[in-house]
């Protein structure tokens, strides 16, 4: 069964949307931040969104790949 074009148009929509709303990695260092915070929900018991074998590798690994990807969606808070 086909999905309407509509469906799929919003679906791209959004998906540029979040891309749009998370900053670049601009140090190692905001990428090592994000990561941890990634893997520690890992370790928590969220599921990747990447394919990798989950008895091969450790969070840490996995959440670094999906940071690098662009799939952890994140935002820098400003200090006042």
């Amino acid at each position: 069964m086909a999905k309407p074009a509509d469906a799929t148009t919003k679906t791209e929509e959004q998906d540029e949307q979040e891309q749009q709303e998370s900053p670049t990695l601009d140090s190692k260092y905001r990428l090592i931040l994000v990561a941890a915070q990634r893997s520690k929900q890992l370790q928590k018991g969220a599921r990747p969104r990447v394919e990798m074998d989950a008895q091969r590798h450790k969070p840490t690994r996995i959440a670094l790949e999906e940071v690098q990807r662009g799939v952890v969606n994140f935002s820098i808070i400003d200090k006042e």
